[in-house]
């Protein structure tokens, strides 16, 4: 099993598909991890070299921000705007919808399950 930037990426599956697993890469920088690194995107990680993998995990480090930078990166930025007190940053301090969601109905997935009211029957 190939290790890359902190993650164990599946051995059976084709490259450009395995650097997804890797928190920062989707389809289009893992094409372009696979391109630099000289590696067509159809082979499977079970079928790279030791030079290979270190081509692609060197090539990760040099050029993109993946998994704990990037998660670090968020967070902060996150955290920014709550020190602020911009409209974003009450939105996330109250864990509601940041994007201008109607949170009168839906927005479940953001505010938890829905929770009873006392007294309130009709």
């Amino acid at each position: 099993m190939a290790r890359i930037a902190g993650v164990n990426i599946p051995t059976n599956k084709r490259v450009e598909i395995a650097l997804r697993y890797i928190h920062g890469i989707g389809p289009s920088k893992a094409r372009e991890i696979a391109d630099s690194a000289g590696i067509a995107p159809e082979r499977r990680v079970q079928d790279l070299t030791d030079a290979e993998v270190i081509q692609i995990r060197e090539t990760i480090d040099r050029d993109y921000m993946v998994e704990g930078d990037l998660r670090r990166e968020t967070s902060m930025n996150i955290k920014r705007l709550m020190d602020l007190g911009c409209y974003r940053g009450l939105r996330h301090r109250r864990r509601l919808p940041v994007r201008g969601q109607r949170t009168h109905t839906n927005a479940r997935t953001r505010k938890g399950p829905a929770k009873p009211i006392a007294g309130k029957k009709k």
